[in-house]
């Protein structure tokens, strides 16, 4: 987690301490953030910006996502991939954690699918299950694979707690 802030020194310096951030940046233009995010994706990260200002908005589109609180300007908001309803930042966790929930449960289904492939179409092909039971197998890995999905909507309200 950095700050890239056109704010002072002072200002920021004080926002990182009280927020335990170690890295940060104070008097930034718009074209300096970018070429932070920039560093930052040459390094292989994927960055998350989150922006309210008018000279954020180069950032927010720059970086791999980014967020805007509804209170930001607008062209801050324009250019955000999503924007938070309220002021408080905390939402951000919980988009992150079903975020990365998402993405193990599109694994598991992947896995899922291939193992149904794998295992059933092979069999079907050389005649040694009927195509009624290839058919309930696939029927019972598209199961699997939708039960497995909507275990998504139980990571993202655990998140919220």
């Amino acid at each position: 987690i950095e700050i890239m802030s056109g704010d002072r020194a002072d200002a920021v310096a004080e926002a990182a301490r009280a927020t335990g951030i170690v890295n940060w940046h104070a008097g930034l233009r718009p074209q300096d953030k970018i070429e932070l995010i920039a560093k930052l994706q040459a390094e292989g990260r994927k960055v998350l910006m989150i922006g309210d200002g008018l000279n954020d908005a180069p950032a927010l589109a720059t970086g791999h996502a980014s967020i805007s609180p509804a209170n930001a300007a607008d062209v801050a908001q324009t250019a955000a991939d999503a924007v938070l309803q309220g002021e408080a930042l905390h939402p951000v966790l919980t988009i992150l954690a079903v975020a990365r929930a998402a993405r193990r449960r599109a694994l598991e289904n992947f896995a899922i699918a291939i193992g149904y492939n794998v295992v059933f179409v092979p069999l079907a092909v050389a005649g040694l299950v009927t195509p009624l039971i290839a058919a309930v197998a696939m029927s019972a890995s598209s199961i699997a694979v939708t039960l497995n999905a909507l275990r998504l909507a139980r990571s993202g309200s655990e998140a919220v707690r």
